[in-house]
This record gives C-alpha cells, structure tokens and sequence, in this order.
C-alpha cells in the first residue's frame, strides 16, 4: 500500500494581489483626504504606481484597477480644489 488514503486532497489556494488591494487602500484614503494639502499626493501616486504594477499580475486585477482609479481621481480632485481655492483667493 502505498502512501496515506486518509488524508483528503489540498485545496488549491487562490493567489492575490497585494499590491492591487495596497493601491485600492492608498486610493481610497487620497479620496478621503483630499482636502487637506500636500498630504493626499504620495498616497495618490503610490496608489496609481502599485495599480499600474498591480495590474500584470493575472490574478485579482479588479483590485489593482479601482486602486489605479480612486489614485488618479484623488489626483486630479486635489490638484481641482486647491487651483480653485488659490483662484478665488
């Protein structure tokens, strides 16, 4: 007899996309915080570099692309309300 029969087989694992859920966070907390200056920036565009990267990888790629997204209309959000308010200033 070879080998063990009571063992049951191994599901298979399904991968993720770490840097598609890190780009969908970063995207998210830019959205939020886009009203306070300078802040929001180096979470935008870590948000659209990490979607960008994110989104090669073959498993999960919703994740990469509403994080790439949410960082490019955090971006021009930002970059819109404060031109605005120093226009009207």
């Amino acid at each position: 007899m070879e080998g063990n029969m009571n063992t049951a087989p191994h599901p298979e694992t399904e991968k993720s996309n770490g840097l598609g859920v890190a780009s969908m966070v970063l995207g998210i907390i830019g959205l939020v915080l886009f009203w306070i200056p300078i802040l929001p920036y180096p979470f935008a565009i870590l948000a659209i570099i990490f979607g960008a990267i994110g989104r090669k990888n073959t498993s999960k790629k919703g994740f990469a692309i509403s994080g790439l997204v949410t960082g490019i209309v955090s971006l021009i959000l930002n970059t819109w309300v404060w031109i605005s308010i120093a226009f009207f200033i």
